[in-house]
């Protein structure tokens, strides 16, 4: 049995959800997709340490105690100035370096838009606020560099697939201004998302159709009520979250369809601008899905709405 292979066995154990079914597509096989404790699909690919001197609460000085970005320019000839912090997926325990990473970031250079994967902190190393700190420092991190990167610091999304869509809402509807006084000049940038796409993401950790894996490798099993509640997104929703696209399927057998309804039904209650897309039939984890005719489809209407939105216009 290939790494890969073991790797997703035992995430399935911990979900209660069969392997082929909880983390691949149908038609895909345990090794056609890079998944590991570190983002491993990028070769030597430009990437920035989120901090170069040390994490904080760094448990070690191992690849997995180093979060960082790597970076994916868009063609100058295609560049829009929109940029996208991508935060693959893999229950809080592993991150789908390939699919939901290194193909997500072709795709967006693909539109003109400059794509920066997140390797964050993982369980049960690592509990929150780990992952949420470094999802906020990549987008600081861009926005005091976004001259280098050629991004306009007003159009910074960020893309979550499963447990990396838990992280990039949290990042959505936990952030701040920034420190104007901070002697580091990354943290004097704001944290917020300017929009979000998330794919068949975790959102809830209240109700019943949470998925347990990503819960208890976040926050452990016997977390305060109040943590619990706290990071169930649904319930953080306000008139400044940002604007959202969503994509899911009806029967997901392991983060159910719920999810994503819930938050599409507070993103309308509070008045922020929102789109949803609920396919019939398909697995989780499918990524941009290139091989499936009617999931396929789905990046280009994510694509749609964001030109719609303005966020690909060239200013």
């Amino acid at each position: 049995m290939s790494r890969a292979s073991a790797a997703l066995v035992l995430l399935a154990t911990m979900t209660g959800a069969p392997p082929a079914l909880a983390q691949l597509p149908a038609a895909a096989g345990p090794s056609d997709y890079k998944m590991g404790p570190v983002d491993t699909a990028h070769g030597d690919r430009e990437f920035l340490l989120l901090w170069p001197g040390g994490a904080p609460g760094a448990a070690g000085s191992e690849p997995v105690d180093k979060p960082k970005i790597t970076v994916y320019r868009a063609p100058a000839d295609k560049a829009t100035g929109a940029g996208v912090v991508v935060c693959p997926g893999g229950g809080y325990w592993l991150v789908a370096s390939d699919h939901e990473g290194k193909q997500v970031a072709e795709w967006l250079n693909g539109l003109g838009v400059s794509a920066f994967v997140l390797q964050y902190r993982l369980g049960p190393r690592y509990r929150h606020p780990a992952p949420l700190q470094d999802a906020q420092r990549a987008l600081r991190l861009v926005r005091a560099k976004a001259r280098d990167f050629g991004v306009d610091p007003g159009r910074l999304g960020i893309l979550g697939f499963s447990a990396g869509g838990h992280l990039a809402s949290t990042a959505g509807t936990h952030f701040d201004a920034g420190r104007a006084g901070d002697a580091d000049p990354v943290e004097r940038e704001s944290s917020r998302p300017d929009f979000m796409v998330l794919a068949y993401p975790v959102i809830s950790l209240v109700s019943p159709f949470t998925h347990k894996g990503s819960l208890e490798n976040l926050i452990g099993k016997d977390a305060d009520r109040s943590l619990v509640e706290g990071l169930s997104n649904e319930r953080q929703v306000t008139k400044d979250t940002p604007p959202t696209f969503l994509f899911h399927t009806s029967d997901d057998p392991s983060v159910p369809v719920e999810n994503s309804i819930v938050l599409y039904e507070a993103l309308r209650k509070a008045g922020v601008p929102a789109e949803m897309h609920v396919f019939a039939k398909g697995p989780h984890g499918v990524g941009l899905a290139p091989k499936d005719p009617a999931l396929s489809a789905w990046p280009g209407l994510c694509a749609a709405w964001m030109r719609g939105m303005g966020f690909l216009t060239r200013k």
